[in-house]
């Protein structure tokens, strides 16, 4: 009878082993393709950021500097006043040199999350896309350079559909830097859209609340007909 008990108990525990085994086998393999997924997602915004820069770079080389250029032409040729061909010529060679830092890939390496946005907020003021503003809060705290890839890409989305759908004038951001979070608030005047119906959200702000949700942090986007559109991100980190 002891023997038969024994053996029982044996079968039992050899089974619990094997089904522990494999589960654990299949939470490591979804481990595997999580950070898999990570990754890829990382990659993807690295080379979105890359592209939104080169486009940005592309328009202002052709309607920006090449105005600037045209008028200079056009300054010379009507006999104006020296003067006034210099300081044309000279913004000219100031937006250059400004675009030739953003062309060059170890400078966008080297540069912080928070100076990225100070430049895409200088960057809309300078060329009068809208009255930008940005303000930082607490005493700013470096994150994991992933995550900070992948919020700088969530903003730049924003921007993206402030600048081309919103017909805002105006654009408000805040880094809020606390002893465990960050909290993020940007929004605009623009048209804004009834945030509560889900067929409103276009890609744009579906990819905003997937790349949230990818690096742990919380994602509210609120919008009204003619009252503008806010997005707010927390994400909270170790002090």
């Amino acid at each position: 009878m002891f023997s038969i008990v024994a053996i029982l108990i044996a079968i039992v525990l050899v089974t619990l082993f094997i089904v522990f085994q494999k589960r654990k086998n299949k939470l490591l393999l979804q481990q595997k393709e999580a950070e898999k997924h990570y990754e890829k997602e990382i990659n993807s915004s690295k080379i979105e950021i890359r592209e939104e820069a080169f486009r940005n770079i592309s328009w202002e080389l052709h309607d920006n500097i090449g105005q600037l250029i045209t008028l200079a032409k056009l300054q010379i040729q009507n006999d104006d006043d020296k003067q006034l061909v210099d300081k044309t010529l000279t913004k000219a060679l100031t937006e250059l040199r400004v675009l030739s830092k953003l062309a060059n890939p170890e400078a966008l390496k080297a540069i912080s999350f928070v100076d990225a946005l100070e430049q895409e907020i200088n960057r809309f003021n300078r060329l009068n896309y809208l009255k930008a503003n940005i303000k930082i809060e607490g005493k700013v705290n470096v994150l994991d350079s992933k995550v900070e890839t992948v919020l700088f890409r969530i903003l730049q989305e924003f921007f993206s559909n402030t600048i081309k759908h919103a017909k805002a004038t105006e654009l408000s951001l805040t880094l809020n830097y606390t002893n465990n979070q960050l909290q993020i608030c940007i929004s605009d005047n623009g048209i804004g859209f009834n945030s509560e119906k889900t067929d409103n959200r276009g890609i744009g702000l579906s990819n905003i609340d997937k790349r949230a949700q990818l690096i742990g942090a919380k994602s509210e986007i609120t919008s009204l007909l003619n009252e503008g559109t806010k997005l707010t991100i927390t994400y909270f980190y170790n002090s």
